[in-house]
């Protein structure tokens, strides 16, 4: 994977705010890891079904799949326009 640049202004066009926009791709960056543990989470229980005594089969290097990062998912779904947010209304 190569390192791209983040178009900015695409972002900005979204947002007043820039801090904002971070805010809402570090969360959607989060939504997207915590998925992808419950989808591994559920492959290895479907197909694992241990007993007591058995013991843990190792994961070996040459079965590592790399994933595109979370955060990289997170920005593209940003500007392409896949990630609703809303504002919390200020407590008076």
């Amino acid at each position: 994977m190569g390192i791209k640049t983040i178009p900015l202004r695409s972002i900005e066009e979204k947002v007043d705010n820039i801090y904002e926009a971070v805010v809402v791709m570090s969360g959607q960056a989060k939504r997207v890891l915590d998925e992808r543990i419950v989808q591994e989470s559920i492959k290895d229980a479907e197909e694992d079904d241990y007993g007591v005594f058995d013991e843990i089969e190792e994961k070996s290097p040459e079965d590592y799949i790399e994933l595109e990062k979370t955060t990289s998912v997170a920005v593209n779904q940003f500007i392409d326009g896949d990630v609703k947010w809303r504002k919390k209304e200020k407590l008076s």
